[in-house]
């Protein structure tokens, strides 16, 4: 494996282990027990591109390499244990810091999951479908989040949070120009730094669309 397969590696390892934390922390505080956790933290962090895989008629990654469902158990087990042990002390804490866990565990796992999806379109022969590789960036990007939310009774979080699926676009788009312009490696960790601080200053600054009220 050379150095940038390693960091790309990486990078989907780091993605995993975010969206799994934050299936976690939204099973955690829907009281679902042990079994539940490693459910929705698994489903968070595989689910977006399971539908990507579909969507291009292939048998899920995540069944051809269990390294991902793997990771999204141990980093389920790790938070859940830590909390369940530590109750007394942690419980306050967590439900304080429960919000701001959630949007930076999101924003990794979106702004790198969005530039995957992008590349998985880019290796399957699709580089000049611009349209097919823009959906495949934001559904590999949003869909776990989609699939945690549905599954744990709450309103999906792309559609009353903050600017979330539209980061996704604005992410996977600049990964498509860059790598044409730039290669592989830089369009990935651009566009995946660019969805991070969108999320981060939407969140912050409470940038929403337009809603009927």
């Amino acid at each position: 494996m050379n150095i940038q397969n390693l960091l790309l590696f990486l990078m989907e390892l780091i993605g995993t282990i975010a969206f799994a934390a934050s299936g976690v922390m939204v099973g955690i505080r829907k009281n679902m027990d042990l079994f539940g956790v490693c459910v929705l933290g698994t489903v968070t962090a595989v689910g977006g591109g399971t539908i990507r895989d579909i969507v291009l008629c292939q048998i899920p990654s995540a069944l051809l390499e269990p390294i991902y469902v793997e990771t999204s158990v141990i980093t389920a087990l790790l938070i859940f244990g830590f909390l369940y042990f530590k109750a007394d002390k942690n419980a306050a804490r967590f439900h304080n810091s429960y919000d701001r866990v959630m949007q930076l565990m999101d924003a990794i796992g979106l702004g790198i999951f969005t530039a995957v999806g992008v590349m998985t379109g880019i290796k399957q022969g699709y580089t000049d479908n611009t349209f097919l590789l823009a959906f495949l960036g934001t559904v590999t990007g949003v869909g776990g989040g989609l699939l945690r939310d549905m599954m744990a009774g709450n309103p999906p979080y792309i559609f009353v949070k903050h600017i979330y699926a539209c980061a996704s676009v604005m992410g996977a788009m600049s990964c498509i120009f860059l790598y044409r312009q730039f290669g592989k490696l830089p369009a990935m960790i651009i566009s995946s730094m660019l969805v991070f601080m969108i999320r981060l200053l939407a969140a912050k600054y409470r940038w929403n669309l337009p809603r009927v009220r």
